[in-house]
């Protein structure tokens, strides 16, 4: 199962964007992740006529290694580690500084 999953909310903990937030857009493989408005780079597009596309520069959001971010825990508004823990027959995510399953309110 996954710690960190499409839609959870991310602090970055290493590199030049350290400390910003953001969501998970999707999964890279097995071990990156495209944050939004984090990692972004600049990209020069050729011009493609048979696309409709002028070509120039443009902003990209680059994958980030899972080892460089955490989840967010809404009730602390901090970093923190999950664990996969059963309850109720399923496995579920659980934030190791209180016990509560990722996603519920």
């Amino acid at each position: 199962m996954q710690r960190i999953r499409k839609g959870d909310e991310v602090i970055v903990l290493a590199g030049r964007d350290k400390k910003r937030r953001g969501v998970v857009l999707a999964r890279v493989g097995e071990d990156k992740v495209i944050v939004e408005g984090v990692n972004v780079a600049k990209k020069h597009t050729k011009p493609n006529p048979m696309l409709n596309n002028p070509g120039g520069i443009v902003n990209k959001t680059m994958p980030i290694h899972i080892s460089n971010v955490a989840i967010i825990n809404p009730e602390t508004g901090k970093a923190d580690k999950v664990r996969i823990k059963e309850v109720d027959g399923r496995k579920v995510r659980v934030f190791r500084s209180n016990d509560k399953v990722v996603g519920e309110k």
